[in-house]
């Protein structure tokens, strides 16, 4: 297929694009700043650029990956979250209707399911996160974007029929969180693969998956994180001691992580639930929790990519 991947100089564009072409499509990528799988520098905003690059190239499928994220709340205003992540989704919608293309990715966030509640940890358990979670109250314009976004993929469907998958994708960036330190990126990002993470090769197989999948599911909202080992009724004991529950599924994580100079989350405030995923879309995350220890009993490279340095292309 002739495939339109927006967001294709950023983190998951890198890994995504490669794939794509791998497995026999033909990729336009457009991005707001150059990179190697870039075609078209140019706006997901930019109507008039998003109309002529489905009549030039002939676009039969998005993958619209391409936003403004979290971090970038410190650097612009409200309108530009709005600009991108609302009013560009809406032009690569109508334009992909236009031009009768067969399916539509849209990557979406948890993120968007996190009220300032849930962020605060408040609550005596863990707050068990899928699909069926509501209301929705997100804490930020990132949050409110993505939301309204995924509420036009609904109501282009509904009025249109244009088959369109959401991804609701966990943490999969590179960087240091920015707004916690401790523990180290490695140590954060190995305890987040319990219950609210996955790797960016995950999350690119996520995105061939839906678009195989898009005709035949018609509409569908996933959580794409790696599995959780926990189940639901061990959130009390999750918030109250995560290391006691940890040690009923991985007996030897405590030690192991003794001899890294890690530490184990003391408290898990939500997890993120994959099941329907694996159930409609047929997709799982081949890399969990137990490749983190597996990689520390074997001294191996950690399968989370982290990388303290990376900035966005378009900084």
């Amino acid at each position: 297929m002739r495939v339109l991947l927006t967001g294709s100089s950023g983190w998951l564009g890198r890994f995504l694009a490669p794939r794509l072409r791998a497995a026999g499509h033909m990729v336009t990528g457009l991005d707001v700043a150059a990179g190697a799988d870039t075609d078209v520098i140019g706006s997901v905003a930019d109507r008039p650029l998003v109309d002529r690059l489905f009549g030039e190239r002939g676009i039969e499928a998005v993958i619209h990956a391409g936003a403004l994220h979290k971090p970038d709340i410190v650097r612009y205003p409200n309108q530009a979250f709005v600009d991108v992540n609302t009013s560009g989704t809406l032009n690569l919608l109508e334009a992909a209707v236009a031009a009768k293309a067969s399916r539509f990715v849209f990557t979406s966030t948890t993120s968007l399911m996190i009220s300032t509640a849930i962020r605060e940890g408040r609550g005596d358990a863990a707050m068990w996160i899928d699909e069926t979670m509501a209301p929705l109250e997100p804490r930020n314009i990132y949050g409110v974007t993505k939301l309204a976004a995924e509420q036009l993929c609904g109501l282009i469907h509904a009025e249109h029929g244009l088959p369109i998958v959401i991804l609701r994708t966990a943490r999969f960036f590179p960087e240091d969180d920015d707004t916690h330190a401790e523990p180290s990126g490695e140590n954060m990002k190995a305890n987040e693969l319990l219950h609210r993470r996955l790797t960016v090769h995950d999350a690119a197989a996520a995105h061939l998956a839906a678009l195989e999948r898009a005709p035949a599911i018609g509409f569908g909202t996933f959580i794409v994180s790696a599995t959780t080992p926990f189940a639901r009724d061990e959130t009390t004991a999750l918030k109250r001691d995560a290391p006691a529950v940890i040690a009923r599924h991985f007996p030897d994580a405590a030690a192991l992580y003794a001899k890294a100079g890690w530490t184990l989350p003391a408290s898990i405030d939500r997890v993120y639930d994959s099941a329907l995923a694996d159930r409609v879309l047929g997709f799982r995350c081949k890399t969990s929790f137990g490749d983190v220890l597996a990689a520390l009993r074997d001294g191996r490279p950690l399968p989370a990519e982290h990388d303290p340095s990376y900035i966005s292309p378009k900084e």
